[in-house]
């Protein structure tokens, strides 16, 4: 049997990172398994839907690089096919007709949690043999409900949590469409999965209370019935439940916040499954090794710090003409035009190995491009009277030095001997003159790539 798996996103809001951790998995079991990978868009809540969360979900599902094998299909597009599966099943007798009013519903939920009861639907309009139904009330438009089995238990191995077993009496008849003919979530997805020859559903743990009564319908409607592989929650820093007030929580926030896809996909990889003590891999490592049975069921912590940490493994191993593209519209948005010289791709290879994400990157290398502004507190500390006539001495000898990093060197050596000062003593004022800020990588290879012309008009500047 080909595998197929899915990844099935409510077009409500942006692809959050929980969300993008079950589409990682789904594509990675499918593609060890030489199997499918299906984008399908649940857009049944027609209300909360916009076109805007699907185009959200197609870019972040894009950025990563998890590339669906068919699809998208929309659910709203298949309307059709689910009102015949639920004329099939009206006729097969798995479904019926409830003409409940909302107030009488309201009316019994009250009533049995009044007697401490769990709130379910009674089953007053289920037809069974020898039962006497009610008359069917003229001013209300019925909704459909599944016939739900009344005795024995649903169970199924889960992938991840193992044995999972609920009893039928504790599941009532659901409400499969609505009394305007609208199916409803738990129907479509029941469908879907079975037309679409899914086998192995992997989502979030959140959809535990759904899979019993899904079981049950596709017993119903004599379908196979997948594996299933529900994972656990994403905690955020703070062992808290992850959400808005984390932060950045939109997978393209974190393209805005200047990480990689591959960081983002390695880190993925790693909340909630392990190899050993393997850290750093690629998708195709991944794929190869990834399987459901080293899933933790226990709820994963996302660790900011830890994805920083890979996201600057990536940036020093990433091609540099990527870089120029990436920092270049980086830079402009900081309103930074990137000129020929100092050339950039030099610039970047000084210093992507310094940084964690790209607009840290973008934002330390500005001052190649535009005056810097000189850091008070750095100021303060390293430009001070008595360092600055250093300084104007080392310009003069810079005046008629060779421009190359090593020259430059053996003239802020010359400077220090004179002076009978240690090197940082004049490396240090001389980087906040040049740079604005007291850290920089080598200050004469700063200086040989920003040229003598540039370099000597900051020391004149920050001296006087």
């Amino acid at each position: 049997m080909t595998v197929r798996t899915r990844f099935a996103p409510s077009p409500t809001g942006f692809l959050h990172i929980g969300g993008a951790r079950t589409a990682l998995f789904s594509w990675a079991y499918a593609k060890k398994h030489g199997g499918k990978f299906i984008l399908r868009i649940e857009d049944t809540d027609v209300a909360r839907s916009t076109p805007e969360a699907v185009q959200a979900i197609l870019e972040g599902m894009s950025w990563l690089g998890l590339n669906h094998d068919e699809g998208p299909f929309y659910q709203m597009q298949r309307m059709e096919t689910y009102k015949k599966v639920i004329q099939k099943m009206l006729d097969e007798g798995t479904a019926y007709y409830c003409y409940c009013s909302k107030e009488e519903l309201e009316a019994l939920r009250e009533n049995q949690m009044q007697q401490n009861m769990k709130p379910r639907y009674d089953g007053r309009w289920r037809p069974e043999e020898g039962k006497v139904l009610p008359g069917v009330p003229k001013d209300v438009l019925p909704v459909i409900r599944f016939k739900n089995p009344q005795t024995g238990n649903v169970v199924w191995h889960d992938m991840v949590k193992g044995e999972i077993s609920i009893a039928n009496h504790e599941l009532d008849d659901l409400i499969i469409a609505r009394a305007d003919g609208t199916p409803t979530y738990n129907f479509c997805v029941v469908v879907d999965d079975w037309e679409m020859g899914v086998t192995q559903v992997i989502r979030g743990d959140d959809h535990v209370n759904n899979t019993p009564r899904q079981i049950n319908m596709l017993k119903a409607l004599g379908a196979a019935v997948p594996q299933y592989a529900h994972l656990s929650m994403i905690l955020g820093d703070d062992g808290q439940k992850l959400s808005k007030r984390h932060g950045a929580v939109s997978v393209m926030q974190y393209h805005e916040d200047g990480y990689l896809p591959e960081a983002v996909l390695n880190y993925l990889a790693r909340l909630g499954w392990s190899r050993g003590d393997e850290e750093i891999f690629g998708m195709q490592q991944f794929c190869e090794w990834f399987d459901l049975d080293h899933i933790t069921p226990s709820a994963a912590q996302f660790n900011t710090e830890k994805l920083k940490w890979l996201n600057a493994h990536y940036i020093k191993l990433t091609d540099t003409d990527y870089l120029v593209k990436d920092i270049t519209a980086r830079l402009a948005k900081l309103g930074v035009a990137v000129s020929e010289q100092p050339n950039l791709a030099s610039v970047l290879d000084l210093y992507k190995e310094r940084v964690h994400t790209l607009n840290e990157l973008a934002e330390n290398i500005a001052y190649f491009y535009q005056k810097p502004t000189i850091n008070p507190v750095a100021a303060e500390k390293h430009l001070t009277d008595d360092i600055k006539p250093v300084l104007v001495s080392l310009a003069e000898a810079l005046e008629t030095t060779d421009w190359q990093a090593d020259s430059i060197h053996h003239a802020i050596d010359t400077a220090v001997t004179l002076n009978q000062l240690k090197f940082p003593k004049v490396a240090m004022p001389l980087r906040v003159a040049i740079t604005g800020i007291a850290q920089s990588p080598s200050i004469d290879q700063v200086m040989a790539l920003l040229g003598k012309d540039v370099t000597l008009a900051r020391i004149k500047v920050a001296t006087q």
